[in-house]
């Protein structure tokens, strides 16, 4: 049968077959986008982890794993283009093989997921919302860590930071909230 943009669309709308298991579901070979999303309280006396890079700060983010809110942002996003459910699903905080794990090796862990589907990512767009510490002079270095895992050039990882002008948990220094979005091509 020959595949036209309606036989297309009507895949890459969750028409599919659906998977079985643990299997990969099969996609279409058409571009998709994911969005991400994570937040974390902060709490004194933690060690304070963002883009795979450790960050002198007085407070740390309360987690199961090292609790790095961009990478887990940045692993839904990448789940969430390929609709294979999010993070928590495949890194449960309920299981002690995940406890005070690195999130380099969940990225790393989340590309291969999306390698064996048949995706590459194009482009990885974060945005931050921190109050304090400042980050902007170790964003180079994020970029290049998600870059190395993610087999991309760095030019094609962009982060930025904001804070919320002293507004709500993360303007008092509650907490962190990250979005990411992303998008994959199908290989080849």
């Amino acid at each position: 049968m020959k595949k036209t943009a309606a036989t297309n669309t009507q895949a890459s709308h969750g028409n599919a077959a659906p998977a079985s298991g643990n299997a990969v579901p099969r996609v279409d070979p058409l571009p998709r986008i994911g969005n991400g999303f994570d937040v974390h309280a902060l709490a004194p006396g933690l060690p304070f982890f963002l883009g795979g890079v450790r960050i002198a700060h007085s407070k740390g983010c309360i987690a199961h794993s090292d609790g790095d809110c961009l990478l887990h942002a940045l692993c839904d996003a990448m789940l969430g283009a390929l609709a294979l459910g999010d993070i928590g699903k495949h890194f449960p905080d309920t299981s002690d093989e995940y406890k005070g794990i690195d999130s380099k090796i969940l990225l790393k862990k989340t590309y291969e997921l999306i390698r064996k589907a048949g995706y590459i990512p194009g482009n990885v767009d974060c945005t931050v919302y921190l109050q304090a510490p400042k980050i902007s002079h170790r964003i180079p270095e994020m970029r290049a860590v998600i870059a190395g895992i993610l087999e991309m050039a760095p030019d094609a990882v962009s982060i930025k930071a904001t804070t919320t002008e002293r507004l709500g948990f993360v303007g008092r220094e509650e907490g962190i909230a990250v979005q990411v979005t992303v998008l994959l091509w199908p290989e080849g």
